[in-house]
C-alpha cells in the first residue's frame, strides 16, 4: 500500500490537478495553500453563475457544507451535477451534518443529482450519516470511536462510495477493502482547518488516480504523516507554529518519507 500511495502522491506534483472547492469560508485560504503544497492547483469557484461552466475544466470537485450559505446550497447542486454528467470525481465533507438538520437536506439532494466519490467526514459526522450515534460538538467529533469501523463500512456500502473517518486513527473504506492510518498529531485537532484541508487533499488525489479508494488512503495519509513530522520537529511546538510550519512540511514529504514514516494497516 505504500508503494500505491507513493506512485499517487508522485502522480499529483507530476499532474498538478485543478481542484474546484465549493468550501467553508473559515479555512478557505488553508484549504487552498495546503492544496498548492500538495502539487495540485485550488480554484475555490463558487458563485451560482460560474459552477457549471468551471466543471468543464476540473480534476475533481471538492464540497465541504460548514458554512453553507443559500448561494453555495444551489452552486454545490449545479455544480456535482455537472461533474456527474461530465464524470469528474466528486469529494463531500459533510461539516456539521449532526448539528444542523438541513445539511442533511443538501446532503440528500446532492445525492439525488449526482455521484459522490468520497464521504470525508470526522468520526462522529461519518457515525451520524451511518445512521450510529455519532458524538459531536458543532463542527467537531467528541466521539470516542466506538464502533466507527463498521459504521464506515455501512455507509460505504449504502451509497456505493469511499467513506474515510479522521480521528486518532483514520479509517477509510470502500465496503470491502479498509485500511487505517495511525500517523497524524494532537496538535491537528488544535488548528482550525485540519479536516478541511484534508478533504481538500482527498479531492486532489482523486484527480490523478481512478482507485478512490487508494487515491483517499494517499491523501490521508499524507496530510496525517505532515503533521506528525511537523509535530516532531520542534520540542513544545504550540498550535501557532505547528499551523505555518504544516505547510512547509507538506510541501517537502518526500517518497523517503512515506516509505519510512507512514504507518498504514490494511485489513
Amino acid at each position: 500500500m505504500l508503494n500505491k500511495i507513493n506512485k499517487t502522491l508522485h502522480a499529483v506534483k507530476a499532474k498538478t490537478p485543478l481542484v474546484q472547492a465549493i468550501t467553508n469560508y473559515v479555512t478557505i485560504n488553508d484549504c487552498a495553500n495546503i492544496l498548492l503544497c500538495f502539487g495540485a492547483s485550488p480554484a475555490m469557484v463558487e458563485a451560482k453563475a460560474e459552477v457549471e461552466e468551471f466543471v468543464h475544466l476540473i480534476s475533481a470537485l471538492y464540497i465541504n457544507l460548514g458554512t453553507l450559505t443559500k448561494e453555495q446550497e444551489e452552486a454545490a447542486i449545479l455544480a456535482v451535477k455537472k461533474a456527474a454528467e461530465l464524470h469528474k470525481p466528486v469529494v463531500l465533507d459533510p461539516v456539521a451534518c449532526g448539528a444542523i438538520s438541513r445539511k442533511m437536506d443538501v446532503i440528500k439532494r446532492l445525492f439525488e443529482v449526482g455521484k459522490i466519490a468520497v464521504i470525508k467526514g470526522n468520526m462522529g459526522e461519518i457515525k451520524f450519516l451511518a445512521g450510529s450515534a455519532g458524538k459531536v460538538r458543532g463542527v467537531d467529533s467528541v466521539d470516542d470511536g466506538e464502533g466507527a469501523l463498521e459504521a464506515c463500512k455501512n455507509l460505504a456500502k449504502l451509497y456505493q462510495t469511499v467513506v474515510v473517518a479522521t480521528g486518532k486513527t483514520d479509517i477509510i473504506t470502500d465496503g470491502e477493502r479498509t485500511c487505517l492510518v495511525e500517523n497524524g498529531t494532537s496538535l491537528l485537532t488544535l488548528i482550525t482547518g485540519a479536516g478541511c484541508m484534508a478533504g481538500a487533499l482527498t479531492a486532489a488525489a482523486a484527480g490523478v488516480e481512478q482507485d478512490f479508494f487508494i487515491s483517499s488512503t494517499a491523501a490521508i495519509m499524507a496530510m496525517s504523516l505532515a503533521g506528525e513530522m511537523t509535530a516532531n520537529a520542534v520540542e513544545g511546538i504550540l498550535p501557532g507554529t505547528f499551523r505555518v510550519k504544516l505547510f512547509d512540511y507538506m510541501y517537502n514529504l518526500s517518497s523517503e518519507d512515506i516509505l519510512k514514516g507512514g504507518k498504514v494497516k490494511c485489513l
